[in-house]
């Protein structure tokens, strides 16, 4: 099970623009200190963290923080309406479009994904999968 993802950021305040502009939708809460963003899913008292939480960070070294070749984050929205109501915040909020929501031909007829780079470079997708909606048509 994955406990948590980390992008590296060079400007936390940018970031955070970026990844407020569509994470608290999902339900997402922000902690923010010292050592970067905290990105986590809300506990009940008594209950297990829902796993993963998400960080943005400065470097551990120091140097510039960079995006991994074939990295991606994904996100799970519920609908495709919000897939395509977030990727346009996240734009917003200066994000770079790296693929307009839609259906790819490559994945199931019902995934739903639009594609973005965060402000350091980092892809990152937002997706739906819901079964209630409709479907690619081939």
């Amino acid at each position: 099970m994955i406990a948590n993802v980390t992008v590296g950021a060079d400007d936390i305040a940018l970031a955070r623009r970026f990844y407020t502009a569509f994470l608290p939708a999902l339900g997402y809460g922000l902690t923010e200190g010292a050592e970067g963003l905290s990105f986590a899913l809300p506990v009940a008292a008594g209950e297990r963290a829902v796993l993963p939480d998400f960080y943005v960070k400065p470097t551990f070294d120091g140097g510039p923080a960079t995006a991994g070749n074939g990295a991606m984050v994904a996100f799970e929205a519920g609908r495709q309406a919000q897939v395509r109501a977030l990727h346009a915040a996240a734009l917003g909020a200066g994000g770079a479009d790296e693929g307009a929501p839609g259906f790819r031909a490559r994945y199931g007829p019902r995934f739903y994904v639009g594609y973005l780079r965060d402000p350091q470079g980092n892809k990152i997708a937002l997706f739906s999968s819901n079964p209630e909606e409709p479907g690619r048509e081939d």
